[in-house]
């Protein structure tokens, strides 16, 4: 796909791994709508990227429906989704201190997995409605799971359930639209410089990155964003999981 005059939407698109794909799609010539919980941070981004930013709570129907509905209306139907909102609370399945709070893995799997499905269908569905590109192309949606889809950690149990899902639809859901013309791809990313990490002393983010193989340093958001844009590019990948980790296998702490 020439993303140059394209359509995209990147949810969580206003920090970290979505901030980065924003930047990046629109550097290549796309129209993005950043939808994100964080409107003021969505606006920055926006402002800076020539974008559209766009309050969303990807967890709950009503308000996905809306934000897709103000995608659309700023820069028509999308050809590019991304999906890089996400949560990651930790907690042991049972420990001293008490049961894995049920309303919590709950929250993860809503946020992380259903969220994910959601904004799939709704963006697949639309593009339906699109005329197919010379390729016979209608668009792509590309998920992100992580590492802990394969490698989960003590206290991952949600996160890692809610990954692993991610990873276990690519392929139906790419079968599903195959004959509309829609490819659905996911990446798996290691240990990255997102919020989360880079809120971690510096010593421990030292350790962290050097625990992976090679490149030994955490990854960089451009380097996720770099690999959505080349999943645009080529349409060959379809249906297909990458890890994106530096060979990095995760240690059960």
């Amino acid at each position: 796909m020439d993303i140059n005059g394209k359509a995209a939407i990147v949810t969580g698109g206003a920090s970290g791994l979505g901030a980065a794909t924003s930047r990046a799609l629109a550097a290549a010539g796309a129209k993005v709508a950043i939808l994100d919980m964080n409107e003021d941070l969505a606006k920055e981004v926006a402002s800076e990227i020539g974008g559209t930013a766009v309050p969303v709570n990807v967890a709950d129907d009503a308000s996905v429906e809306a934000a897709f509905e103000a995608a659309t209306a700023a820069h028509g139907v999308a050809r590019i989704l991304v999906n890089c909102a996400g949560i990651g609370p930790a907690a042991k399945t049972a420990s001293s201190k008490g049961m894995h709070p049920l309303d919590r893995f709950e929250q993860v799997i809503n946020v992380n997995l259903i969220g994910t499905f959601n904004c799939i269908r709704r963006a697949s569905q639309a593009m339906l409605d699109l005329e197919p590109m010379e390729s016979g192309e209608r668009g792509v949606c590309i998920n992100t799971a992580s590492v802990a889809a394969f490698d989960g950690q003590i206290g991952q149990a949600a996160y890692s359930a809610s990954k692993g899902g991610i990873v276990g639809m690519t392929l139906p859901i790419a079968r599903d639209l195959s004959s509309v013309g829609v490819r659905v791809m996911t990446i798996a990313p290691g240990l990255f410089k997102t919020p989360l990490l880079m809120g971690l002393p510096q010593e421990v983010q030292d350790s962290l990155g050097a625990s992976v193989p090679f490149p030994s340093r955490l990854g960089d958001p451009s380097e996720y964003a770099a690999l959505a844009k080349h999943i645009c590019e080529n349409q060959m990948l379809n249906g297909e999981v990458i890890r994106l980790d530096g060979a990095i296998r995760m240690a059960p702490r």
